[in-house]
């Protein structure tokens, strides 16, 4: 009978001794902290000249002058350095391929480098205008651009959409990063784009 008492009691201490560890788990995990998993991440943007998402140039002529502002935002855990080619193509030109992560096979005409540190942004206002272009019924090209007052060569050309009605180009902006394990620049797979109608 004793025997079975003392079981009985070490079976309730056993029992009050886990009820109080449960309870007071929730007070426990407050004052422990765990290392949190982060995603490293950078972020690309173009806003229009009115510093908001909104009026971008569209229908431009040549000689008019068109501003957005371009910014980064970088979450990768340190400062890095990147990269931001600025590229124009056509309709049937090659954008950046997000699936398997592949820049444009366009060449850049013009290159921006920026050092932004971590959970920090940058951003740089983009003017641009067509500096020389030609059409005719069909087709439209465009010689040459000036991009934050450089002259640069286009060389684009493209048909009329008649679809859409007018002559479509698009200015695009491709985000590398210096990767400190091969010390390259490579696609960090980020891009914007801006539809210029040329019509």
């Amino acid at each position: 009978m004793i025997g079975k008492l003392q079981d009985y009691r070490s079976l309730l201490l056993a029992a009050c001794l886990i009820a109080l560890l449960l309870a007071a788990l929730p007070a426990v995990s407050v004052l422990v902290t765990f290392p949190k998993a982060s995603e490293r991440f950078s972020e690309l943007w173009l806003l229009g000249p009115g510093h908001m998402a909104e009026d971008y140039a569209f229908n431009v002529a040549v000689g008019e002058s068109e501003a957005v502002y371009l910014g980064i935002g970088s979450h990768m855990g340190s400062s890095t350095y990147y990269a931001i080619y600025i590229k124009f193509r056509n309709q049937t030109q090659p954008l950046p391929n997000a699936t398997i992560s592949a820049p444009s096979s366009l060449p850049s005409l013009y290159e921006i480098r920026a050092f932004v540190q971590d959970g920090q942004t940058w951003e740089m206002l983009i003017t641009f205008s067509i500096l020389e272009a030609s059409q005719s019924e069909t087709t439209s090209f465009v010689n040459r651009l000036v991009i934050n007052d450089r002259a640069v060569w286009a060389n684009s050309s493209t048909f009329w959409d008649s679809e859409r009605d007018g002559f479509y180009y698009q200015l695009f902006f491709e985000l590398w990063i210096y990767d400190t394990a091969t010390k390259n620049l490579g696609f960090h797979n980020r891009f914007v784009t801006m539809w210029l109608n040329m019509t």
